[in-house]
């Protein structure tokens, strides 16, 4: 292939793309939502993380004025963790708004994740927000089909096509240049974003996570790169095997509705309808009644916790509660939490795995829907996917646990057994040794572990692509 002759037919694609009226209206139309989707979302995403930041230092400053007091009712007074927001949310909203912000952490008890934007917002929000991201994969693509509907069709209904092979120029050369021209014309709009976002990146990233933020900069800059290049490819395609540019059309806005809205959609039911997911009530009802069945570490004459009073007895050789060497009451509390969390996350295992089959068939989907592929790889870089939220649970989960079980041995270390003096209350200085909640978010190299499957059908789509411009080289029809 000539290297001049591509370049050359790519630019008469772009001459006649910057002729049409529709590419000015079209340019000016993303503009103005590049604008507008690149302020609301780095003002929502400087606004939410300012207003959870400060939330989160205040209840740390409620929890290190509490006053002297007896350990235990320190882990049932609790504290909240709050979940911060990506720099790359400003990208890509993904499921930022449909999932909780907060959630009370407190002794024996897992409680749901709450606040969430939709959860306070009109039903209009389901309709989805204008964000960067939604414009590279819902209205760029709708634009690379009609911009490159008639490159092929519209030449061989005027009868161009066979006259540029009559020139010489070969069919491979006609058929890779009108794909390069398309590609690289989806490439104005891919740059003008990640040029936006590259600033966001740089302002908000500190040390500590301005690496890990590049590298997902990176990881989504090429795969719209690569997501651009394959319909570019299927434009080409598609405009080549119709017989006229008006049927290319149809078919291509088929084939986006299909991509973007259908497939989507009905996979999604499909999900529930195969996997369905118990209600909160169920899921409580069963944890509980699993609670019920281990024992009650607040009721001594359950037969569970007197089995383990007899046997702690006997291990430090006393025959009373009030002469052992720690406060009894904390050993039993630390034993129940640990009880009550092994149930909590054996049921959290299983809706988790109920979660995993449902966003498997859209995700293997990927390997015939492209738009699946960089949907997940697009919100899973951005730290606004399911899996980035079910990281903040399992996190704010940890520190629960940590918090109520140094409650618990703080009692068993300075407040005496019942019968015995000594405070029952301990110092409040204990409060502040206490650390707050910090949010850590996923690391890339979990990131992808999770989304292998998504990056592996972007790159197979790639190589499906060029291998049907190659053969369509071959069998493309001058009239």
């Amino acid at each position: 292939m000539r290297k001049n002759v591509i370049k050359l037919l790519a630019r008469q694609l772009w001459q006649d793309a910057f002729r049409s009226k529709v590419m000015l209206i079209a340019s000016t139309l993303m503009l103005f939502l590049l604008l507008f989707s690149a302020y609301s979302g780095w003002e929502n995403y400087h606004d939410q993380n300012f207003t959870r930041d400060e939330i989160q230092e205040e209840v740390q400053e409620s929890w290190e004025n509490n006053p002297d007091k007896h350990p235990h009712r320190m882990s049932h007074y609790g504290s909240f963790a709050l979940r911060l927001k990506h720099v790359l949310s400003v990208f890509d909203l993904g499921m930022e708004n449909f999932v909780g912000n907060a959630v009370f952490l407190e002794a024996h008890k897992q409680n749901t994740v709450n606040f969430s934007e939709a959860s306070m917002s009109t039903g209009l929000l389901r309709f989805g927000e204008v964000s960067l991201a939604m414009l590279l994969k819902v209205i760029v693509p709708l634009l690379i089909f009609y911009l490159g509907f008639a490159t092929i069709a519209q030449e061989r209904e005027n009868g161009t096509l066979k006259l540029l092979i009559g020139q010489g120029i070969t069919r491979k050369e006609i058929v890779f240049g009108k794909w390069l021209g398309l590609w690289s014309l989806s490439l104005i709009f891919l740059t003008s974003i990640f040029l936006v976002l590259l600033l966001f990146v740089l302002l908000e990233s500190h040390d500590s996570m301005h690496t890990d933020s590049l590298l997902r900069y990176g990881v989504l800059l090429i795969s719209y790169f690569l997501f651009f290049g394959i319909l570019s490819a299927i434009t080409i395609l598609v405009s080549a095997f119709s017989a006229t540019a008006k049927g290319a059309l149809v078919k291509l806005l088929g084939i986006w509705l299909l991509f973007v809205i259908i497939v989507p959609k009905s996979l999604q039911a499909m999900g529930f309808y195969l996997y369905p997911t118990p209600s909160k009530i169920e899921m409580e009802t069963a944890v509980e009644h699993d609670l019920v069945m281990l024992g009650d570490s607040h009721n001594p004459d359950d037969p569970h916790f007197k089995a383990l009073k007899d046997s702690v007895l006997l291990v430090n050789k006393v025959t009373e509660v009030e002469d052992l060497p720690f406060n009894y009451g904390g050993f039993v509390m630390s034993k129940g939490e640990e009880l009550s969390v092994e149930v909590y996350l054996e049921h959290q295992e299983e809706l988790y795995e109920v979660y995993h089959k449902q966003n498997n068939l859209e995700r293997y989907s990927a390997f015939i829907n492209p738009y699946s592929a960089i949907k997940n790889l697009s919100m899973a870089f951005s730290g606004t996917d399911f899996q980035s939220f079910l990281h903040f649970k399992d996190e704010a989960e940890t520190y629960r646990f940590k918090l109520a079980q140094d409650m618990n041995q703080l009692q068993m270390d300075f407040i005496p057994n019942k019968g015995k003096e000594g405070p029952d209350t301990i110092s409040s200085d204990y409060w502040k040794e206490f650390p707050p909640f910090e949010y850590h978010f996923l690391s890339i190299k979990e990131v992808f572990k999770n989304e292998l499957t998504s990056l592996i059908a972007l790159l197979l789509w790639s190589l499906l692509s060029v291998f049907g411009l190659l053969k369509l080289s071959t069998n493309l029809k001058a009239i």
